[in-house]
């Protein structure tokens, strides 16, 4: 009785082994393959999945969720300059070609690596450094175009290929920022001499400006100049009947003179010069005006 008794409770432990055994619960988004007796025999999709303990084995456990590999290529430019390139490449595998992606691929990873390598440095040599900083997108663009078909074959789908760095020689970098630092004040330079050039039409446009506004007042000051001296002539000859039309003239002439010597002695700042400085040259200058207006007026004359 106790001989059976172990021995049913050894068939109960040897059946509870072969159940936990036979039993396979399968993540979603993955797929498991399942070899019978080392050889292929199904793909199990996920849930809960039996298999035939000791015959029946799990070969594999395949994800199906987007991975990345990262890759870094060196290459060379057009224009000779050596790069260094971070490849980042996301892919899957394809639900329906689990068993090529498995069977198919040795070494998936390096795999893909290779053909990344092969892509970038028959891409990268048809273009000029900076023309790689700018076409990086076509670059990876055609990158993925040309290795999914090829992967496609062996179970995995090309999602999107990245290229997330790009690191010339640092001799080269140096250069570029050079080139950069000088770009930058040769603009700087041509801003400031549009700004100066600016400046200086505007100031000359304010100062010619100003010469004018200046020549009218002056041309606007000597007539009125001429008429307070018309009129003072007039009311002299209209209060003094007797007396000469030239000696007003002079007596109005001392006048302005001596109201000018007052106006440049009461400002200390004034530079005005008086030509010339006594009364007794008044009667001169009177006469050279007179000698100029005559011979003015007789040229005038003889032109017509």
């Amino acid at each position: 009785m106790k001989n059976e008794i172990i021995l049913y409770s050894i068939e109960g432990f040897v059946a509870m082994i072969l159940l936990i055994k036979s039993i396979m619960v399968i993540p979603e988004r993955q797929s498991w393959v399942i070899q019978r007796l080392g050889k292929y025999n199904r793909i199990c999709s996920p849930g809960l999945k039996l298999k035939i303990p000791f015959i029946e084995s799990i070969a594999s456990k395949e994800n199906l969720k987007i991975q990345q590999l990262d890759v870094n290529v060196e290459t060379k430019t057009l224009d000779d300059v050596f790069v260094d390139l971070k490849i980042s490449v996301q892919y899957r595998i394809i639900r329906t070609k689990v068993y090529e992606a498995f069977y198919e691929l040795e070494d998936p990873h390096g795999q893909v690596a290779s053909y990344i390598f092969d892509e970038v440095r028959a891409e990268v040599p048809k273009l000029k450094l900076d023309d790689v900083f700018s076409k990086k997108e076509d670059i990876a663009i055609a990158v993925r175009d040309n290795i999914s078909e090829q992967m496609e074959q062996y179970g995995y789908k090309i999602v999107k290929t990245l290229i997330t760095d790009i690191t010339p020689d640092e001799m080269v970098k140096v250069s570029m920022n050079r080139i950069n630092a000088a770009m930058r004040d040769k603009e700087a330079a041509v801003q400031e001499a549009e700004a100066e050039k600016i400046t200086i039409v505007k100031r000359a446009e304010a100062e010619a400006d100003s010469k004018r506004l200046s020549g009218e007042g002056i041309a606007q000051q000597r007539l009125e100049i001429v008429r307070g001296f018309k009129e003072s002539v007039e009311d002299f000859q209209k209060a003094l009947q007797d007396v000469d039309p030239q000696e007003i003239m002079q007596f109005v002439l001392m006048t302005q003179y001596f109201d000018t010597l007052t106006a440049i002695g009461s400002n200390s700042t004034n530079n005005t010069i008086m030509v010339p400085h006594t009364p007794g040259g008044m009667k001169d200058f009177q006469q050279q005006i007179i000698d100029g207006t005559i011979i003015g007026k007789k040229m005038t004359e003889d032109k017509k």
